[in-house]
């Protein structure tokens, strides 16, 4: 056995290092969505906005640098160029950073919440 710790990946782990990095940097509207039994494409999904698309970048490129140090993690990374969305994926986290009105416009969160009981009128 090699001196160096045990690197705990888990999703669980991840996940949670996902929502202290997001705390930590500020991210605004944080959800977090339970994907285990829906999808194959991983365990969790977490949205958040950033304030400007340099937030949004700098949120990204933070996840990225703190889930390779703590996990040793190299997650996959798309749209970080403009900083209107950037997708952050570890293979067990998807992560969604977004400036709000782009986030408005995709509504992404509500393709995978639990759909609620619709109300008919006149009950």
């Amino acid at each position: 056995m090699s001196g160096m710790a045990q690197v705990d990946a888990s999703s669980e782990t991840q996940l949670a290092s996902v929502l202290a990095i997001l705390d930590d940097m500020k991210a605004e509207e944080v959800v977090e969505i339970d994907l285990r039994g829906k999808t194959a494409i991983g365990d969790y999904m977490v949205v958040c906005s950033g304030r400007s698309s340099r937030q949004v970048i700098a949120v990204a490129e933070k996840l990225v640098e703190e889930l390779k140090a703590r996990h040793g993690v190299l997650p996959k990374t798309e749209g970080k160029e403009t900083g209107d969305w950037v997708l952050i994926d570890t293979g067990d986290v998807i992560v969604h950073v977004f400036r709000p009105e782009v986030r408005e416009f995709y509504q992404i969160e509500k393709m995978w919440m639990p759909v609620a009981p619709s109300r008919s009128a006149g009950h």
